[in-house]
C-alpha cells in the first residue's frame, strides 16, 4: 500500500467513533481472510496478546470507551516490557563483545626454540615448602 492510500485511510478513520472502527477492522479481517494472497505478519507475543484481550472484551460486549482504555493501559506494558527486553538485549550484546575482546587481547608466549630454551623439571615434593597457614589459625 503506497504511503498516500494509508494516510488517506487513517485520515478517513479518525473522523470516526470506536464502535463504527471496530465494525471496518471486522470487516477487514472477512477481506483478509477471503482476498489476501498471504498471511499478514503475525505480531510480537506481547502484541499478539494485547490483541486477544482485545477481541475477548469485544466479545463481551463491552463498550467502545471500556475497550480502548483498556488497550491504551496495554498498549503501555507491552512498550514497557519491551524496553525492558531491549534494554536486557543490550546488556548482554555488551556482555559478550567485552568478553570476546578480553580473550582476544590474552599475552599469548611464543614458544621458545633452540639452544637458550632451557626448561626447569618440576620441584618434587620433598624440595617443596608447605604453604603458610591461614591468617587467625593457630594451630601447633
Amino acid at each position: 500500500m503506497n504511503d498516500i492510500l494509508r494516510e488517506r485511510l487513517i485520515r478517513k478513520l479518525d473522523t470516526l467513533p470506536e464502535e463504527k472502527i471496530y465494525q471496518i477492522l471486522d470487516y477487514i479481517d472477512f477481506l483478509e481472510s477471503k482476498y489476501a494472497p498471504k498471511l499478514s505478519t503475525a505480531p510480537n507475543p506481547l502484541k499478539r496478546f494485547a490483541e486477544g484481550v482485545e477481541d475477548t472484551l469485544r466479545a463481551g460486549r463491552m463498550s467502545a470507551g471500556m475497550i480502548g482504555g483498556t488497550m491504551n493501559v496495554m498498549h503501555k506494558a507491552v512498550g514497557v516490557v519491551t524496553d525492558v527486553a531491549n534494554a536486557g538485549k543490550s546488556v548482554a550484546t555488551e556482555i559478550a563483545g567485552v568478553v570476546s575482546s578480553v580473550t582476544s587481547s590474552k599475552p599469548t608466549m611464543p614458544p621458545q626454540a633452540g639452544p637458550a630454551a632451557v626448561t626447569t623439571p618440576p620441584a618434587s615434593p620433598s624440595t617443596q615448602t608447605p604453604p603458610p597457614p591461614p591468617p587467625g589459625d593457630q594451630r601447633k
